[in-house]
């Protein structure tokens, strides 16, 4: 054998050229609706697709195969932020009457402070209202049917006022409403939008704001609506 021979390696296992990683379609969806909550929380909505897609790490024609306009990716945000995070149980916690009214509101707005009191939820909806995109609008009139109607219709008949399908409800009366439930995003704002700080435990503050309103709305009912049934 001579040297050269000798010193000849012996053939290895072939070596395949690597592979890039493919996403199922549902999880590049999921990973793409991820990614724009992040980016149009941090820079609204002027930022571009083109920017959101190198963000990703993908073509911009690939984010149009899943969304095919900036606007249809707005509308997903939306549904996943806000309508996601609004749950339907909350309504049947408000109306149910084998509970006290500030026992139901003081569990509803605890959950709810939780769900909403993050970066993303409030930044969106700040940039929302400046670009008029329509987020805004859309989530207070749902809001007003799921949570807000509702409250005014239990605090008229946990102090025996007329139901509000005998006589509707006012615009005095939703804006204590508002005036109650504006409490908690504002404090949000303070945190996520002005970066002023705001207390870990709101248990207090919870109580307090809630049993302002049950003493002062039922006040304004009865001089509004006169005798009670």
């Amino acid at each position: 054998m001579t040297a050269k021979s000798k010193n000849k390696k012996l053939p290895g296992p072939e070596k395949k050229p690597g592979r890039r990683l493919r996403l199922q379609p549902s999880d590049r969806e999921k990973l793409i609706v991820e990614e724009a909550i992040r980016f149009f929380a941090e820079v609204g909505f002027e930022g571009r697709t083109r920017d959101l897609a190198k963000r990703l790490g993908v073509t911009q024609p690939l984010l149009y195969r899943y969304f095919p306009n900036k606007e249809s990716l707005i509308e997903r945000v939306y549904q996943e932020v806000y309508l996601g995070r609004l749950k339907p149980e909350w309504t049947s916690l408000i109306l149910d009457r084998s509970l006290p009214l500030s026992k139901r509101l003081h569990t509803f707005y605890t959950e709810y402070q939780s769900a909403v009191s993050n970066y993303e939820w409030v930044r969106i909806f700040m940039f929302s209202g400046l670009r008029d995109v329509g987020i805004n609008e859309r989530y207070l009139a749902v809001l007003e049917e799921r949570i807000l109607n509702p409250i005014c219709s239990e605090l008229r008949a946990e102090h025996n006022f007329p139901d509000i399908l005998q006589i509707p409800i006012s615009t005095e009366e939703m804006e204590m409403v508002w005036s109650l439930h504006g409490q908690f995003f504002y404090r949000a704002v303070r945190k996520w939008i002005y970066n002023l700080p705001t207390p870990d435990d709101l248990t207090e503050t919870l109580t307090y704001d809630i049993n302002s309103y049950l003493e002062m709305a039922p006040r304004f009912l009865e001089k509004k609506l006169g005798a009670k049934k």
